[in-house]
């Protein structure tokens, strides 16, 4: 199942960053949200035996006894990998090579997602490994040592270092990471640890204080403070997390931290930036503490992770769909495409649906579906009510695993999808139909020399090397009898483009 989301070239500066990516000018203040009418005093009370003095007729919480009881349970993340470097071998370029290595992990980090080069270096044909260092949060939750964070803060690390508050500093094993919720677990060897109180999602409300204490650009346990600005948030980046979306500041280095409430619970872990900068600018997302533990249960006891799928590609409901489906307010997932022989089909799913609520609980936007059948496991039943031409109906479906999406040990082997970097699935015949085209494959997600070279999620892989292609198998048969580079014809909505793509 999968809800694919473009995006044009314009908005690449506005897009999701991971918190790790890239830093602004400078620090945050801490947000007090003064604005506020009102603080509650139950509230305050919970934050703190005693609350600051009133501001202009408002109270503002006091966070110290949480930060004092639970802060030491923070750790600071330094990781070690290695990155393949494409630059030219010019005597000329020396100092700007030179330059260029010696960037901010962080900012090389960014040019590296967005398939630019780093300022200073030229892109040419010789590829090398340097080395690179990074830095996120992590908040210990067993005694012996079990440590939650985000996935893109070890993702490649050769080497991790997990620095306590008392400056010990310990190599930790990383246990396992899932890419698809952003959670990974890593592990150092120690006794009678500090470590935080879990929360619960139910209970957090919108407009409710919360708190986060990370790393932000290498200062350790760094305290930053605001409200919850909204739950269940979908994000176009196919994580299909139901994220906490809040207004703390988050910068390089909280990756990973914990996001508390105000009774001192931790209910997400930071792990990403909306901006148009690079830099916070009062949007930040966490992901949610029951999603985390679910998926530190599975590591912890099978080093893997299992998410279910449906087997369905689904839209936005708009007010002109809406009023096409005779529907009384524009609000559903609408099925585009059912997977042949999957959970969907097998339940009658069709296309043309419009999936309105899922085990009683309401989908309002298309987003909420991957979002929720993300919290479920592989096997269980799902009762799905459809609108279908002018009448509700209700199927139950079955759901079945995803396929060779399970956690790894990104320290054993890095996560490949070959040498292109790409997840690819072939057409629906619908799809096809869609497009105009016979064959196909659909580019489910991009990486690695693929992503530089400019492929993106939702594109269409049509022909390689000018041979036209229908499986996955036909595409890496293709790689292989290449060189050093391969062409790649894609199809981007209606315009279809040669990609070409230099091979490692």
């Amino acid at each position: 199942m999968k809800n694919t989301i473009q995006w044009p070239a314009s908005r690449l500066v506005m897009a999701l960053l991971a918190a790790g990516a890239l830093g602004g000018a400078g620090v945050s203040a801490v947000h007090l949200g003064l604005a506020h009418a009102q603080t509650p005093p139950a509230l305050v009370a919970a934050a703190s035996p005693a609350a600051s003095a009133p501001v202009g007729g408002v109270q503002a919480p006091d966070f110290s006894a949480i930060t004092e009881r639970y802060g030491p349970a923070v750790v600071n993340i330094s990781v070690v990998g290695t990155t393949r470097v494409s630059n030219e071998s010019n005597d000329d370029d020396d100092d700007a090579d030179a330059g260029a290595q010696e960037m901010p992990p962080a900012i090389a980090e960014f040019f590296r997602r967005f398939g630019g080069p780093m300022p200073g270096q030229r892109q040419g044909p010789r590829a090398q490994e340097t080395p690179t260092r990074g830095q996120g949060s992590g908040f210990i939750v067993s005694e012996d040592g079990v440590i939650l964070t985000n996935a893109h803060v070890v993702k490649g690390a050769k080497e991790v270092t997990v620095k306590l508050t008392d400056r010990r500093e310990l190599r930790a094993k990383v246990l396992g990471s899932d890419p698809r919720t952003d959670v990974a677990v890593i592990k150092v060897e120690a006794k009678n640890l500090p470590v935080v109180k879990f929360g619960r999602m139910a209970d957090l409300k919108v407009g409710e204080w919360v708190l986060a204490i990370g790393s932000p650009f290498g200062f350790e346990n760094t305290v930053t403070a605001g409200v919850v600005s909204a739950k269940g948030r979908t994000l176009p980046d196919d994580s299909a997390v139901p994220f906490i979306q809040t207004d703390v500041a988050i910068n390089p280095g909280n990756s990973g931290g914990p996001l508390f409430n105000a009774r001192g619970e931790v209910v997400g872990i930071n792990s990403q930036i909306y901006s148009r900068t690079g830099g916070y600018q009062g949007v930040s997302f966490a992901i949610p503490v029951d999603v985390a533990i679910r998926i530190r249960d599975q590591i912890v006891a099978t080093g893997k992770v299992e998410h279910a799928r449906l087997g369905v590609v689904v839209q936005e409901v708009n007010q002109t769909l809406a009023d096409s489906f005779k529907l009384d307010r524009p609000e559903g997932a609408l099925v585009s495409s059912v997977e042949k022989g999957g959970p969907a089909e097998r339940a009658g799913l069709q296309p043309g649906d419009v999936i309105r609520q899922v085990n009683g609980q309401r989908i309002v936007s298309s987003g909420d579906l991957p979002a929720l059948i993300a919290l479920a496991s592989p096997g269980d039943k799902v009762s799905i009510n459809v609108w279908r031409k002018g009448s509700s109906e209700t199927l139950q479906a079955q759901l079945v695993k995803v396929g060779d999406k399970s956690a790894k040990a990104e320290g054993d082997k890095p996560a490949d999808q070959g040498k292109l970097g790409l997840a690819l699935r072939p057409l629906q015949p619908q799809e096809r139909e869609q497009i105009g085209a016979e064959s196909g494959l659909l580019v489910q997600d991009a990486r690695g020399a693929a992503a530089r070279a400019g492929v993106q999620q939702g594109d269409v892989l049509l022909a390689v090397n000018g041979t036209n292609v229908r499986s996955v198998d036909q595409v890496r048969e293709a790689v292989a009898k290449s060189d050093k580079s391969v062409a790649l014809l894609i199809q981007r909505g209606d315009q279809r483009i040669f990609v070409p793509i230099r091979l490692g």
